[in-house]
């Protein structure tokens, strides 16, 4: 699946419960998300990091829905290597 896609399938999902809700609130619940990913990293249980990795994608496709915000597009920052330094590995200090 390319990212357009994954952001079109949650835009067609959840925009308008997410919209009305507006960026701080769905800020809130992407910080959650990455706070629970964070406990399933402790645990280390494959089902349970598939399923927050899976959450965490999904809030931050539908913030940036929010914003204007294409993710693609933000990716493109990364396909040449690192955004700062342009190599890559990355050699930043």
């Amino acid at each position: 699946m390319e990212i357009a896609e994954f952001q079109r399938i949650i835009r067609d999902c959840y925009w308008e419960r997410d919209a009305a809700r507006g960026t701080a609130a769905s800020l809130a619940w992407l910080v959650e998300e990455v706070g629970e990913l964070s406990r399933a990293m402790r645990t280390g249980e494959r089902d349970a990091l598939l399923e927050e990795f899976s959450d965490v994608l999904a809030w931050l496709a539908s913030l940036a829905c929010i914003c204007g915000i294409e993710l693609e597009e933000a990716a493109r920052r990364h396909a040449r290597g690192c955004p700062k330094c342009g190599a890559s590995p990355c050699r930043c200090p």
